[in-house]
């Protein structure tokens, strides 16, 4: 049967519907449905399969990327063991929770710790790994989360291929916790473990930051990978005509291969209000576009991505449809900044 880009989605076909395979997608889309650390509220596990369920009301023709489907995209199936895990370290990470990670004296909790902190491990291996023989493929790949904590292996892996990995972070929250209520590999604490574990990224410029502790702001104040445009600043640029210069001066501090890791929370809440963490203020949908294309016509790389946070909702799949959408961008995007011939823009 020949694919028609402009007919309904085939539900049967792959993500938005593209009969491509994995074996022939230059991207491809590795999901992770993991969110035992999500300290307020949860259902990240369920984004990647919401995600690609709402994916087939994209079309595909963007007139910012022109068609980015034809790149070719495919979506790797959710591994199961992965799921099985969140499940056992959901359960154990509960009650660690529930006292705000206080358990000290506590060998019920101290165990129960233990095991969600190799959990995350072991679900980090798994996510490097399989970057690692994707990228060995040539492949491009871009994490479906899940937490915010998921793409720690995918940003190992390609820090690995690309010293000096540039990051740019999009999140309302600076994800600058140490061990955040003990937990290693917390969903608060992505960008720490990046900087402390991973010492081939070389600089990280986080935009629409607005919800985060004393001790992060200390941290971004003194360390020179940081470049932290908060939420507060954008807005007064926003309403001064000055948001395309702000813009272009955070990006200018990135170097030319970047990886991007956005948490759908640093939208606007009101096109994300299941995320677990929705905090007032953020991004619209366009201005996150247009931040991550000015990077991409740049002349920079985007060599990896993630999107994560995406909270299904209980009676509509409102939160689905906007990330299935910042997918479809951030991968039009990524092509663009390849330069992939398909892509032709209107």
């Amino acid at each position: 049967m020949t694919f028609d880009p402009n007919a309904a989605a085939d539900r049967d076909a792959g993500i938005f519907g593209l009969p491509t395979t994995a074996d022939e997608a230059r991207l491809v889309l590795l999901p992770v449905p993991w969110d035992a650390t999500t300290s307020y509220g949860g259902g990240a596990s369920d984004g990647p399969r919401a995600i690609f369920d709402a994916s087939m009301q994209v079309d595909l023709f963007d007139v910012e990327t022109g068609v980015p489907y034809r790149g070719g995209v495919a979506m790797l199936p959710e591994n199961a063991e992965l799921r099985a895990w969140n499940t056992e370290a959901r359960l154990a990470a509960e009650e660690i929770i529930e006292v705000g990670g206080r358990i000290e004296g506590n060998a019920e909790l101290t165990a129960a710790l233990a095991k969600v902190n190799g959990l995350s491990e072991r679900v980090n291996d798994v996510v490097y790994l399989e970057t690692k023989r994707l990228m060995g493929q040539g492949k491009t790949v871009g994490v479906v989360g899940g937490d915010h904590s998921v793409p720690f292996g995918a940003i190992r892996a390609i820090a690995d291929t690309h010293p000096g990995l540039g990051i740019l972070h999009i999140d309302a929250h600076a994800d600058l916790r140490d061990a955040y209520e003990g937990f290693t590999y917390s969903h608060a604490s992505i960008m720490h473990n990046v900087l402390t574990r991973i010492p081939n990224v070389g600089k990280i410029v986080q935009v629409g930051i607005r919800d985060l502790c004393e001790a992060e702001a200390d941290l971004i104040a003194q360390d020179k990978r940081l470049e932290t445009l908060f939420d507060v600043h954008l807005a007064a640029a926003r309403l001064q005509g000055r948001l395309l210069d702000v813009f272009a001066e955070k990006l200018s501090h990135l170097p030319r291969e970047v990886y991007v890791s956005f948490d759908i929370d640093g939208l606007d809440p009101a096109l994300c209000p299941h995320t677990g963490t929705p905090v007032p203020g953020g991004l619209s949908f366009e201005e996150a576009s247009l931040l991550i294309g000015m990077m991409a016509k740049s002349g920079r790389q985007i060599v990896g991505f993630d999107l994560n946070e995406v909270a299904p909702g209980p009676d509509d799949e409102w939160d689905a449809n906007v990330g299935a959408r910042m997918l479809y961008k951030l991968i039009g995007w990524t092509f663009v900044s390849h330069g992939i011939p398909q892509i032709k823009r209107g």
